[in-house]
């Protein structure tokens, strides 16, 4: 019998076949068992009947739920059955016969299946979820390479930090001293611009924030981008072209996914330019409007977040916060000083910020002065320093989430299902 996978059975119907993988559940009436089965690839029903398989029937019919099987048998399409397809089974051999699964159909609360999460992810919504993880990575990847950027992996382990030195996560680095786990990959991408003009990293980031929203992980993976000889306009209409072409390949291509997850993609649908954009003094605007008490000069939080993105039906830009608030590397607004060139993108529906972005300062001089102005020592960025002394150019970039933008696409509540094995405030385990 030719082997095969779940997802090649179109190619299959009335043929023999075998196929590998595990019992998700099972029904018995009497002379005829139903074994609902997946690969990986896909579920189907596999009929197993008395007199087919004999002496093995009997076992077959009380196999324990996530057991091991190896089914041969004919692929039959079958619009009824789980996945549109059913084997009849022809033998089964049994690869290994589990202990009764921890996670059954009660429900669970979510401590405990964070404590199971290394079983919790063969459930059928969270392998739909990593398969729309996968998509949405794939076509970030495919974004880039068609646009000619250069992929640069940038370290994990560095000297510098780009956001707020109080969330970073220290590490003994031999004889060397201290290091951090890195926040960014950006200053170092910045370097790359000079030889390489379009860049981006993807890979994980470290934030050793306190905080225990829908919205924050202390590990995730986040795809930035850096370019040469672009302004802050520029910047955003690369974002907005970006941001689309990422929802709408990912949300043609795992329908079924999204469908298992019961996601309304027609929101989804209307996420191409122009974005929405308004400037922080409007946000303000809005918010005090809303009953807010958010004084100017303060971040916005991620209450303030779901209020404005509840006003817009797409993406909505917020431009040029106060200095004050932002990095140290933000170019300054040259008739606003206040001021400096920068976005954050807040996806709609409620789900806040999931890219942050900015033309970077150009010139060494108040790049210099800001990084005093923020306690931090010059000495450490002198590298950094370096690339305003040979060949500065205007440049911009930007950091999207991969989770919070996973968390957006698949309508989740918490961005925890959105990566295998995240990592919390109070959880590292599994």
């Amino acid at each position: 019998m030719k082997e095969c996978s779940i997802s090649q059975f179109p190619e299959y119907i009335g043929q023999d076949v075998t196929i590998k993988g595990w019992v998700s559940n099972r029904r018995s009436s009497g002379r005829v068992s139903f074994l609902i089965f997946r690969d990986g690839t896909g579920i189907c029903q596999v009929v197993a009947e008395r007199d087919v398989l004999g002496d093995t029937y009997q076992e077959i019919r009380k196999i324990p739920i996530e057991s091991s099987v190896i089914v041969h048998g004919k692929v039959v399409e079958e619009g009824r059955s789980a996945g549109g397809f059913e084997v009849q089974a022809s033998s089964i051999d049994i690869v290994h016969l589990s202990d009764e699964f921890p996670i059954g159909k009660k429900e669970h609360g979510p401590d405990f299946l964070l404590s199971n999460r290394h079983l919790w992810l063969r459930s059928a919504r969270q392998t739909a979820i990593m398969r729309v993880r996968d998509a949405l990575v794939r076509h970030v990847r495919n974004y880039f390479y068609e646009n000619t950027f250069t992929l640069i992996d940038t370290p994990i382990f560095t000297t510098t930090c780009g956001e707020d030195t109080s969330n970073l996560f220290s590490v003994d680095y031999f004889d060397l001293g201290k290091t951090y786990l890195s926040q960014t990959g950006q200053l170092y991408l910045e370097a790359a611009i000079f030889g390489l003009g379009k860049v981006y990293c993807l890979g994980p980031t470290f934030r050793a924030e306190r905080s225990k929203t829908r919205r924050h992980l202390t590990e995730f993976w986040m795809v930035e981008a850096e370019m040469a000889y672009y302004d802050h306009k520029m910047n955003l209409d690369l974002q907005e072209d970006f941001v689309s072409y990422i929802v709408q390949n990912t949300i043609a291509e795992r329908q079924e996914d999204l469908k298992l997850l019961e996601r309304d993609i027609e929101p989804l649908k209307r996420v191409v330019p122009p974005f929405h954009r308004i400037s922080y003094d409007e946000a303000l605007d809005i918010l005090h409007k809303q009953g807010s008490d958010i004084v100017w000069g303060a971040d916005l939080g991620g209450d303030d977040e779901t209020v404005i993105t509840q006003l817009f039906d797409k993406p909505v830009f917020i431009e040029n916060y106060p200095k004050q608030t932002k990095a140290f590397y933000m170019k300054q607004h040259p008739d606003r000083p206040e001021y400096v060139f920068c976005a954050d993108l807040l996806a709609p529906e409620g789900y806040g910020e999931i890219i942050g972005g900015s033309q970077r300062e150009d010139n060494y001089d108040l790049l210099i002065k800001a990084i005093k102005d923020n306690n931090l020592e010059p000495e450490t960025y002198g590298w950094y320093l370096d690339l305003r002394r040979y060949g500065s150019v205007p440049h911009a970039g930007f950091g999207l989430g991969i989770e919070r933008t996973l968390s957006w696409i698949c309508g989740l509540k918490h961005v925890r299902e959105t990566i295998p094995f995240p990592r919390m405030l109070y959880r590292a385990y599994p």
